[in-house]
């Protein structure tokens, strides 16, 4: 027993209470595949699963496994999956973190982190070319990467300490276009490979993920591997094998990419970080920018978190000393951006009855005057054409009289069920029996068909999920109606942008409904040309005053830094460490009892969630140092129920974006 080869192995099941190594022993004839790392196939319940060997020898029993001494006779290892180590320590290390960071299990994390296996794939880049030197081709500072960050006070000191081998943490509020923020993340990757080190940059839409690799790859003379999900699982392998093999030392993707393997690195950048995109759909839930933060403390790397506007998070990482402030001055800010208009209602007022509508009488003018120089983009917060009825004499919610879906309207015909699809020709409304229905949103395809009205003469492009996304317009005057996210970038920019129904922007049920409606509007007014060459933007719809100025000052840190402020007060996140545990009452009361939450600790509700009759939700919450013991906590409670396997099946969220 004693000359037997032991190793510890992370099974690939789902329960909480076996998120931990088993010892398994090594066949001879496996032998010399089987290391730290590989895939392999082992026993266990029964059954044959998937697994993970993440130690080798007497490092079993330290990683917490059964041991080999125990008097028990170990379980050998059936057959190798793989003999490719593809799971690195630093991202097994990693993974462990973000387990226990968002109350998780370690092969939950792992499910996400490292790409499925494509044998096919897998042999052909096996076979490939060699690996080339780490500092071959190292590229230099050019008079490019120096413009891209003329004006930003710190911009260069990052990229000196980056090209010096240091580890600089920044956030970067970008005051321009794409071009330039790309040209800037470009030439922080740029001088990160001068050290000889490599670099990992994320954003959130696929599309953009790709402009960023192009523009990497345009910057540098060497290969750049795209990690995007929408590439399918072969091509997705074949960059992280190329990757780990260390043909590739720069990656971009979405937020996959955040767990590359990539060694020895020197720059984590993430693209606007407040989208929620970034956010992994799966158990555990992580958010990819505070993944790229967690790994940037394993790695001693630096970190770039650089978007338009300025995300509470990103000013808590600013609060805290863990990041230095990238911004420009006001002189360049006033010269790069375009002008922001956002008229009140004292403002419209003296345009007479044409102040009423919804796109008012200084919209239209500012439509006709900008689309002689080219390209008018107009952002309408909801798709569809009238996405939303209620009854024209009580106001009361239209719904579906077979399912209780709001009704709609699709061009002409009667309302339809937003849900089941049913036509409700014969509607009448339960509250006061009355059939005149009336609008209360307008999507983006009436918005389209009311300008194209007005401008018959102007090509109208309409983009967004249901449409289309149309990803980039040329020079010609044209009208853009788009959604948020789906806005086509126009060449050399747009003369002019509308941005109807702010007030449905800033609507939204979430703790951070303001920030989002400005990192919606950033977005959209940053693909406008500049006020020197003339580009306008109008803010309509009835923003909140405060979040009006913040765009028409183009001063996203001052906002930033007073919702953190009333975070801190609340003791919400990113001030303070929250868990929120949804599902029947009955299990998460027994969460909460089971749970041995740390003193410091206090809890919220459960109150309905508003869904099923028996759904609750409880927030958990603790101060930030205390963070760790909390969802440990909470997760230590998931498995004694997991173990007891008692029924109700149970959400947890650390730290969720979508607070209500």
């Amino acid at each position: 027993m004693t000359d037997e080869r032991v190793v510890a192995v992370v099974v690939d099941v789902p329960l909480p209470h076996l998120d931990r190594p088993f010892d398994y022993t090594v066949p001879a004839e496996l032998a010399d595949d089987v290391a730290p790392g590989v895939r392999v196939k082992v026993p266990f319940a029964g059954r044959e699963r998937d697994a993970w060997v993440v130690a080798d020898g007497s490092a079993a029993a330290e990683a917490g496994g059964d041991g080999a001494g125990n008097g028990r006779r170990l379980a050998p290892i059936r057959r190798v999956t793989s003999a490719v180590p593809v799971l690195t320590p630093a991202v097994l290390a990693l993974a462990r973190d973000v387990a226990d960071r968002y109350a998780g299990t370690l092969t939950d994390v792992l499910r996400f982190a490292v790409p499925s296996r494509h044998a096919r794939t897998e042999q052909s880049v096996l076979g490939g070319t060699a690996v080339p030197d780490a500092a071959a081709g190292a590229p230099r500072a050019t008079d490019d990467d120096v413009e891209a960050w003329a004006g930003t006070v710190g911009g260069r000191a990052l990229l000196r300490r980056l090209g010096a081998g240091e580890a600089p943490r920044a956030a970067w509020s970008v005051p321009g276009g794409p071009d330039r923020a790309r040209a800037g993340i470009a030439a922080a990757v740029a001088a990160t490979r001068a050290s000889g080190r490599g670099a990992i940059v994320v954003a959130g839409d696929a599309r953009e993920a790709g402009r960023l690799a192009d523009a990497l790859e345009a910057r540098l003379a060497e290969p750049v591997a795209r990690l995007l999900a929408s590439t399918g699982p072969a091509a997705r392998y074949r960059a992280y094998l190329r990757v780990l093999l260390g043909e590739c030392r720069v990656v971009v993707g979405t937020r996959s990419a955040a767990w590359a393997p990539v060694a020895d690195l020197g720059l984590l950048a993430v693209w606007d970080d407040g989208d929620d995109l970034l956010i992994e759909q799966r158990a555990p839930y992580p958010h990819a920018a505070e993944v790229l933060a967690m790994r940037a403390d394993a790695e001693s790397a630096g970190m770039l978190i650089a978007s338009f506007g300025r995300s509470t998070w990103a000013q808590h990482r600013l609060s805290t000393g863990w990041a230095v402030e990238l911004r420009a001055d006001r002189a360049t800010v006033r010269r790069r951006v375009p002008r922001v208009e956002a008229p009140g209602e004292a403002d419209l007022a003296r345009e007479g009855p044409g102040a009423l509508a919804r796109i008012p009488t200084p919209a239209w003018r500012l439509v006709r005057e900008t689309l002689d120089a080219g390209p008018v983009l107009v952002q309408v917060p909801r798709a569809g054409y009238v996405p939303a009825l209620v009854c024209a004499t009580c106001r009361a919610a239209a719904r579906c009289q077979a399912c209780a879906g709001p009704l709609r309207l699709v061009r002409s015909g009667p309302p339809s069920c937003g849900v089941c699809g049913r036509v409700q020709a014969d509607w009448r409304c339960p509250a006061c029996s009355q059939t005149r229905l009336r609008a209360v949103r307008i999507g983006s395809d009436r918005t389209a068909e009311e300008l194209g009205r007005a401008f018959p003469q102007v090509p109208v492009v309409v983009s967004g999920q249901a449409a289309g996304v149309t990803d980039a317009v040329d020079a010609k005057p044209r009208l853009v109606i788009a959604t948020p996210g789906a806005e086509p970038e126009a060449e050399h920019g747009y003369a002019g942008a509308l941005l109807l129904d702010a007030a449905a922007t800033t609507a939204l049920p979430a703790l951070d409904a303001g920030e989002e409606a400005l990192r919606r509007w950033f977005a959209a007014a940053a693909l406008v040309r500049s006020a020197d060459d003339g580009g306008r933007v109008m803010l309509l719809g009835g923003p909140p005053a405060a979040l009006a100025q913040t765009l028409v000052r183009w001063d996203p840190a001052t906002f930033a830094e007073r919702e953190l402020e009333e975070r801190r007060e609340l003791a919400f996140p990113p001030a303070a460490r929250l868990v929120a545990i949804s599902g029947p009452a009955p299990a998460v009361a027994d969460v909460l009892r089971e749970a041995h939450l740390p003193p410091s600790a206090d809890v919220l509700g459960p109150v309905p969630t508003g869904g099923d009759d028996d759904e609750v939700r409880a927030l958990a919450r603790a101060p930030l140092e205390d963070g760790l013991a909390l969802t440990r906590a909470v997760r230590a409670a998931l498995g004694v129920r997991s173990a007891h396997k008692r029924a109700g099946a149970v959400r947890v969220q650390a730290d969720p974006r979508w607070l209500v």
